[in-house]
């Protein structure tokens, strides 16, 4: 056999240790690629102001849970904003477009509860985690869910659980006021199931553009009037025009003894709480209410960024990133799906409102409520909800509703 010359086994030689170098920077180079994070959200609509909110605490959570690095094992995490618009149809189409087009590893939102029931089925299509936040309704961990869904965000049921806290009380007759669509006829199925002690005694739902209460509320009262004992009506209701001024102009206290209540919400609508005060609720959160080193880092630095204190839905943001940060922790920057999802069933993590822990039968987050009493004080131009006491995780026997 006639031997090769030198400088083709050299040349061979130095292929093969290309290769082999080659082989090697690989998983290198797949480890520093970036990890793209899709937040689809009401940029614009009715729900706009909840939407930046959410934007905002998304942001800081990635940044305070990296460290300012915006990077988890030398990778670097990428957000890609997307607007709903509010619309069950944009978010859905988006969320497809996220995944697929622009190879999304995960994504985060919607701020509708009608748009996230429309983008539940994308997430499960295409195999891919979606952390809904702050999307309410029951049904969306419910049995609409699927493997693929984690919130971070508070449900109906722990809305109405915690609200329950606050007013079952034995003889207590209540109208309830809600939106029509799935935020408001989930929170009130899931009130009217916690509560032990007092009944609801009317529903009154009204389109989400609601502008004039006067019939809807009139029907409450006509409801409410006549009934012996404590009487209130409950509001559920989200978006920029709420009814509490109706409500307020209208005197139902003295008039008729029944008094108003709610759960909280963003600071500008809190406003009208000043003619409600001692009405007590539950909230998911208050920036003056948690005692922990997060709500600090979020309460400083939001007010030296935006000269204000953070809102409602800007903590639940933050969460969120937290969380996702905390989960790529443990699995060392890897994105595969089942991998995220075995690390985040049972994941606990430090947010502005404490410690949230997933569950793994529904991927819900556990999370703390907090019973307030609202106080008018002049130097606030919105009504202080004043913690009564923090409803534990443990204190809410929140139902498993999903089909798993």
């Amino acid at each position: 056999m006639t031997q090769a010359p030198r400088w083709r086994l050299a040349t061979a030689a130095l292929a093969l240790a290309g290769l082999g170098l080659a082989t090697l920077a690989a998983p290198a180079l797949a480890q520093g690629k970036d990890i793209r994070i899709a937040h689809v959200y009401s940029k614009t609509g009715p729900l706009e102001a909840y939407g930046k909110q959410t934007q905002i605490g998304l942001m800081m959570g990635l940044n305070y849970a990296t460290g300012g690095t915006m990077t988890v094992a030398g990778r670097k995490l990428v957000v890609l904003e997307k607007d709903d618009q509010g619309k069950p149809d944009v978010g859905k189409s988006l969320l497809a477009t996220a995944y697929g087009d622009d190879k999304a590893d995960l994504a985060v939102g919607p701020t509708s509860s009608g748009v996230a029931l429309a983008m539940l089925p994308v997430a499960e299509e295409y195999k891919k985690i979606l952390l809904v936040e702050p999307a309410v309704a029951d049904s969306i961990t419910g049995e609409k869910w699927n493997k693929y869904i984690f919130r971070t965000g508070r449900s109906s049921s722990q809305d109405a659980l915690a609200n329950a806290v606050a007013s079952d009380v034995p003889g207590l007759s209540i109208a309830v006021l809600a939106q029509d669509y799935a935020f408001g006829r989930d929170g009130v199925k899931a009130f009217k199931e916690a509560l032990k002690k007092a009944k609801v005694v009317h529903e009154e739902y009204l389109p989400t553009a609601t502008t004039d209460f006067t019939a809807g509320i009139q029907r409450l009262v006509d409801a409410l009037k006549d009934k012996p004992g404590p009487k209130v009506i409950a509001v559920v209701w989200a978006g920029a025009t709420t009814p509490f001024p109706a409500l307020a102009a209208l005197d139902l206290q003295k008039r008729y003894g029944i008094a108003v209540g709610s759960g909280g919400n963003i600071l500008p609508a809190m406003a009208s709480y000043k003619q409600f005060p001692g009405m007590e609720g539950a909230t998911y959160y208050y920036f003056g209410i948690p005692k922990n080193p997060v709500n600090e880092w979020l309460v400083a630095n939001h007010y030296k960024q935006f000269k204000a204190p953070p809102d409602f839905f800007t903590a639940g943001g933050m969460s969120a990133g937290i969380a996702i940060v905390e989960a790529l922790k443990k699995t060392g920057g890897d994105t595969a799906t089942n991998k995220l999802i075995k690390t985040m069933e049972g994941l606990s993590f430090e947010t502005p409102k404490g410690r949230m822990t997933f569950r793994a039968e529904d991927h819900q987050a556990m999370q703390s409520m907090y019973h307030f009493k609202i106080k008018v004080d002049p130097a606030f131009p919105w009504g202080v909800p004043e913690l009564v006491r923090e409803i534990k995780p443990e204190e809410m026997a929140v139902p498993i509703r999903n089909k798993r």
